[in-house]
């Protein structure tokens, strides 16, 4: 019989985590899973859900100005019978897909902003006459300026509803507890699942398709623009500066801020908002340069070009700062520090990386969505 997964995905900023939770749906249903998919978040467009059966709520985002804050599918911000509904609504999912396994993305380690839905949905799971397997699905790395009440708190929540807590990183390069003080507590419910990378791509030669000698990237696009002016200007102070760039800008950066990128640019240059496949066109490339996110580092070593990471930094953000230090501390990239990303570094950088060799094939393990579906279809 075939086992149901209800999979409740929510994004309020950055859509990475989006992109790593469909690969964990494709994968899911490739292992024969039928998948339910909630999604809470503002609508991607040509989002690919591998087939799963999506249930879309009263969409949530963080506010622009106070992240706290959430803000409604109208634009304002959600009252408490905006929150009611997409409360009730998760629930009457719940009953009418009685799943075999319930998994959250990120929460209790994230989306803290949706305990007014979340609690009474794993209330209801628990409470549950055929009680769901109940699972988490977290990366490998966790911000690190956390309260120590919060982490109690999820430790709490953990011990109290959940069977699993499925990590999805390779724990030769990172594991839990380096960013988890209490992880002696929840020990027993870990697994690593590997990073849950794309599927493996050819790579092809120049002409089959799109191919460079240099991609810069900065995902969605959000909190990109600093590192698209600052690579345009590392081009022309690079070694590589007479070779084929390609800058992909992302959606979400403001047409005025690729405009400004465009007039710091010369010769041979290829601009894109969003590339199909990110991985394809880099294993046809030599070089990315691009942020530190989970995706994006799954992404290059899945396509094993050379590589420049430059970690985001917000005067929050940690997660970035610590996965690009880890890959530099065992040489597997190149890496600029935030507070050293400039022009100049960056080039000195590309120039690095471009001398050495590409990224290690085998660096990590990049069978995390398989092995996430797999020990899902051996726990029920």
């Amino acid at each position: 019989m075939t086992k149901k997964v209800l999979f409740y995905v929510q994004h309020l900023m950055g859509v990475g985590h989006v992109f790593r939770a469909m690969r964990l749906v494709k994968a899911m249903a490739r292992a024969g899973l039928s998948v339910e998919l909630v999604y809470g978040g503002e609508p991607i467009p040509n989002l690919d859900v591998g087939g799963a059966r999506v249930h879309y709520l009263p969409s949530l985002r963080a506010g622009t100005k106070v992240f706290r804050e959430m803000v409604g599918a109208n634009g304002q911000i959600a009252d408490q019978a905006y929150r009611d509904r997409r409360r009730d609504q998760l629930l009457n999912i719940f009953r009418s897909t009685a799943p075999d396994i319930l998994m959250t993305e990120a929460f209790p380690f994230g989306r803290r902003q949706m305990f007014f839905e979340l609690l009474p949905l794993l209330d209801a799971a628990v409470g549950s006459p055929s009680r769901p397997l109940i699972a988490c699905s977290v990366r490998d790395i966790l911000q690190e300026n956390r309260k120590p009440s919060r982490d109690r708190e999820t430790v709490d929540l953990l011990k109290t509803y959940y069977d699993a807590i499925f990590v999805h990183g390779d724990p030769h390069f990172a594991r839990l507890e380096d960013t988890f003080p209490y992880h002696d507590e929840i020990g027993d419910l870990v697994r690593y699942t590997g990073i849950v990378a794309p599927e493996a791509v050819s790579t092809g030669t120049r002409d089959s398709g799109d191919g460079f000698d240099v991609v810069v990237s900065v995902g969605g696009g959000l909190m990109g623009r600093e590192l698209l002016f600052a690579a345009a200007e590392a081009k022309g102070l690079s070694s590589l500066d007479d070779k084929h760039w390609c800058f992909v800008t992302g959606i979400n950066t403001a047409a005025e801020d690729v405009a400004h990128m465009q007039t710091l640019l010369s010769g041979k240059v290829t601009v894109r908002t969003f590339l199909t496949s990110l991985p394809e066109v880099l294993a046809r490339s030599d070089l990315s340069v691009s942020r530190a996110g989970y995706n994006t580092v799954a992404d290059v070593f899945t396509a094993g070009c050379r590589a420049v990471f430059v970690p985001l930094s917000d005067g929050e953000e940690t997660e970035q700062i610590r996965r690009a230090e880890m890959l530099a501390e065992r040489g597997l990239a190149e890496t600029v520090p935030p507070e050293k990303a400039d022009a100049a570094s960056i080039a000195a950088a590309i120039d690095r990386a471009a001398a050495g060799a590409p990224t290690a094939a085998g660096a990590f393990r990049l069978d995390g969505a398989e092995t996430t579906a797999r020990m899902l279809s051996e726990l029920v």
